[in-house]
């Protein structure tokens, strides 16, 4: 990358600009106003000391001279009578006494001029020999005009004092803001870059090194949401790894004991018996491979976001009293008397092939973690203004430090049946989200009870 397209350089030509742009509004608009101001102020000064001298003019023409000469030291301004040449085509004066030179020719003075044709005081700054004066001119009465002129060049040196200063002050200020704009860029650029390398260690799939950035800012932010996600693919990561490793071997387990029984079905000397046997040994190992290959597949379409449900109103009372009759013959072959209630109206909203899906998936669990001769209840009803579907059974519950994994794919409770591919409960806990409800546990020695709860219907 070019240096001048980095972060930091961008940044501190951005300051630079900016200081740039400051320094040129306060230039633009200090020198002139003070330049203004201090010219104004000693025209200011100039008019009162005029009028003041304009009242003890001489009557004697004679006189003006001496006039003159004795008043400029204190005024300390150059006293100048004069008379205005009104008729002439530029506005020049005669001098008739000057304190600086003897009276010369006619000499170009419009203030002067100006101050005989209104009859007042004039003032204003002029241009002399390519030096600036500030004038003040007071009509007399024998038609003449006494003009006091002071030099601005100390005043205007002034000005250009402050003015180079301000320049060298600027260009200070420039460079000072360059190099600290480089600096706090490339600092804030630093931080940038070690987000991209833990990016890109994120993608490598190197989840192992916290990502800390102590800043407070939307930068320290981004790296606090940036760890979040190192921490939220880490456990996608593993969970993906154990997803695989369990899945191997639930397949593998099935799939050996197939190849076995098809090896043992080769003996002819197998009696009918022992084959038949072994015959329905391997319809099971069948029926569990094609459960867990169900499983899979609703697992995968669950998390691609590939399940397509249906928002309909549904009767949890019919639900209850459909799984209960499917499941009535297998409940009857492991000796469960198995029940349905309804608590009062159940109506929900839900997609009603998924809820059945659900709802078998929890009586499965019932008859296979329970001792023959308990009874499984199926009940549906509402709660706290909600519609639920209750399946509970009377076995020996489950430990209250398992309670919360036996939602995780492939968990099997310790010292449970070991059967089935622990994504049942898994599965049903998806789907529920994804209709918008929910399901519980609640769970004690000789009662475990899984509560489906869906949005009621209205």
């Amino acid at each position: 990358m070019s240096p001048l397209r980095s972060v930091g350089a961008r940044l501190s030509l951005a300051l630079v600009a900016v200081v740039a742009a400051a320094l040129a509004i306060v230039y633009a608009g200090l020198v002139p106003i003070l330049e203004r101001n201090l010219v104004d102020s000693k025209i200011d000064q100039l008019v009162p000391l005029g009028e003041n001298l304009a009242a003890g003019v001489p009557d004697d023409q004679r006189r003006w001279q001496i006039f003159a000469d004795d008043s400029a030291p204190s005024v300390n301004a150059r006293v100048m009578i004069v008379d205005p040449l009104l008729e002439a085509t530029e506005p020049t004066v005669l001098p008739l006494a000057d304190s600086q030179s003897t009276p010369s020719l006619q000499i170009f003075d419009p203030i002067a001029v100006r101050a005989a044709q209104t009859g007042t005081t004039e003032s204003g700054r002029l241009e002399r020999g390519g030096k600036p004066y500030a004038e003040a001119a007071i009509p007399l009465p024998q038609e003449t005009v006494l003009v006091l002129r002071a030099p601005l060049e100390d005043t205007l040196a002034n000005v250009a004092l402050v003015r180079r200063r301000l320049v060298l002050a600027g260009a200070v200020a420039l460079l000072l803001s360059l190099g600290l704009g480089y600096g706090a860029a490339y600092l804030f650029a630093r931080r940038l870059r070690r987000l991209e390398r833990a990016a890109d260690r994120i993608a490598s799939g190197r989840f192992d090194e916290p990502i800390v950035d102590r800043g407070g800012d939307e930068v320290g932010q981004l790296a606090a949401a940036f760890d979040r996600m190192r921490l939220r693919l880490a456990g996608l990561e593993r969970a993906r790894r154990e997803f695989i490793a369990n899945a191997s071997h639930e397949l593998r387990t099935p799939i050996f004991s197939l190849g076995g029984f098809l090896e043992l079905l080769d003996d002819e000397e197998l009696d009918d018996a022992t084959r038949k046997e072994f015959l329905g040994t391997a319809r099971e190992q069948v029926v569990r491979l094609t459960k867990l290959a169900t499983d899979l597949l609703d697992l995968s379409r669950l998390d691609a976001g590939r399940v397509q449900l249906d928002r309909e109103r549904l009767d949890l009372g019919a639900v209850a009293s459909s799984i209960c009759s499917e499941f009535e013959a297998v409940a009857r072959s492991k000796r469960h008397p198995i029940e349905t209630a309804l608590n009062g109206p159940a109506d929900a909203v839900g997609d009603e092939q998924r809820t059945i899906q659900i709802g078998r998936i929890l009586v499965e669990n019932a008859l296979l973690h329970t001792p023959p001769g308990t009874t499984v209840r199926i009940r549906a009803g509402r709660e706290t203004g909600r519609s639920v579907l209750e399946v509970e059974d009377e076995g020996p519950g489950i430990a209250a430090t398992q309670q919360a994994q036996v939602f995780d794919r492939f968990y099997r409770v310790d010292g449970g049946v070991a059967a089935g591919s622990g994504l049942g409960l898994a599965i049903a806990k998806e789907l529920a989200e994804l209709m918008g409800g929910s399901i519980e546990l609640e769970s004690r020695p000789g009662s475990t009870v899984f509560r489906l709860a869906l949005p009621p219907a209205a």
